[in-house]
């Protein structure tokens, strides 16, 4: 077997680069528009999604909050414009992130601070290589070749030169299929907790923001989409509050009546590794894995310093909060408190401007309308099977994506066989 930047691979397969392979193709290697011909004032509201590196998650393009251009100015950059089994990585910055364009981003263009792969047509599987350009030996190539003390930058050259190995296509098909399968149900699962996400938000919204109970019984109806006992707590009038009108009975509460409020602590370098027990959690979310928790229950974690202060993430069975986060620990109605939290403007009390900083104090002092124990505790009833089903979404994923990335080394340095493997 041949040596080769991943390790062996097999005598059949061909080692050759990346920019040879689009060659052979058809296609080419691109970097975005420049600023010059794509200003911040030609953003708008609705229209053709611009992909920019903030979009381009682990190997899939992220949608939320995308940033669009008319079609206008998409048509004038016509050649920056995307097309199904592209590859898209981030040209500055986090240069080993890539994602692969499928289908629903056809056409969708890529953005200033990206760089384009185009693989033409009959040589390489465009899923085949965006895994075998996933590999750490490969990310690591990349990373090590970007210009750039401070700001690691990728130009065409660059990627150009990334090694490559080339198998059969009906191996790289087969390849591209095992570990598709896999992301196929992470993505899935992505796509469920999005929607139970919504669910939570929604029932909230009505309940403690709306009022939607409160107006129904107010107007003689019962609310709807209640049992009668549940109902039946909701008071039929409003009183006023220093946050405006809310229900008869109801209070504005600080957090820190509602849960301890605890400073995180740097866990040592050695005991956070990519898979353990328990979440290691930082201002912007998972860190890395640990067998020591420091919270064996419902913990929030509230980022408190940096770019990400003022961020919410939570773990149904324990976790360890670092020195960069706070542990919010709700009394009761876990759910509730939560759900609370994810509606308030946090960002608005950072402090600081070169380091952003959110004091424990401040988040302390929030003000939550808090409807009191039982109706909180109707909420939670509600909204918990949710949260444990999101729950375990997120702990079978973090299984499916350590045995892709375990089964991707061995399908491409030959160790492990496809007809094995399938």
């Amino acid at each position: 077997m041949p040596d080769f930047v991943t390790g062996t691979i097999p005598e059949h397969w061909e080692p050759t680069t990346l920019g040879e392979v689009c060659r052979r193709g058809g296609g080419n290697i691109q970097t975005g528009p420049f600023g010059s011909q794509l200003h911040a004032s030609d953003y708008v509201p609705d229209g053709i999604p611009s992909i920019m590196p903030v979009n381009i998650g682990e190997n899939r393009i992220n949608r939320e909050g995308i940033a669009c251009v008319t079609e206008h100015d998409a048509n004038r950059l016509a050649q920056h414009r995307v097309r199904v089994g592209d590859i898209v990585y981030s040209r500055r910055g986090d240069v080993e992130r890539r994602a692969l364009v499928r289908e629903p981003e056809d056409g969708w263009l890529c953005g200033t601070g990206c760089l384009k792969v185009r693989l033409g047509a009959k040589v390489v599987d465009p899923l085949f290589a965006s895994y075998q350009l996933g590999h750490p030996a490969i990310r690591q190539w990349i990373v090590q070749h970007a210009v750039g003390a401070t700001m690691p930058n990728l130009n065409t050259s660059i990627m150009a030169a990334v090694p490559f190995a080339l198998p059969p296509l009906p191996e790289q098909k087969a390849i591209a299929r095992i570990l598709g399968t896999l992301d196929d149900k992470i993505e899935l699962n992505r796509r469920m907790n999005a929607t139970l996400e919504a669910m939570a938000r929604a029932l909230f919204q009505s309940w403690f923001v709306d009022f939607d109970p409160v107006h129904a019984k107010a107007a003689g109806r019962p609310p709807s989409g209640m049992d009668a006992p549940t109902a039946a707590l909701f008071p039929a009038s409003f009183q006023s509050s220093p946050l405006g009108e809310i229900p008869d009975g109801w209070t504005i509460e600080p957090l820190e009546n509602l849960a301890a409020i605890r400073g995180g602590k740097q866990l040592p370098t050695e005991d956070c590794r990519p898979t353990g027990t328990f979440p290691v959690f930082g201002a912007n979310g998972i860190m890395g894995y640990t067998e020591q928790t420091t919270h064996l229950a419902f913990v929030i974690a509230f980022g408190r310093v940096g770019a990400y202060c003022g961020s919410i993430h939570w773990s149904l069975d324990g976790a360890w909060i670092n020195n960069n986060a706070s542990a919010v620990v709700p009394s009761g109605s876990s759910e509730y408190v939560l759900q609370a939290m994810l509606g308030v403007d946090f960002h608005s009390m950072r402090t600081g401007s070169a380091q952003p900083f959110i004091p424990n104090s401040a988040l302390a002092s929030a003000k939550l309308t808090y409807p009191g124990r039982k109706i909180a505790e109707a909420f939670t009833r509600v909204i918990a099977p949710l949260r444990r089903l999101q729950a375990d979404n997120e702990n079978q994923s973090r299984t499916l994506a350590t045995l892709r990335d375990t089964l991707l080394p061995k399908l491409l340095s030959g160790e492990l066989s496809t007809a094995t493997a399938a």
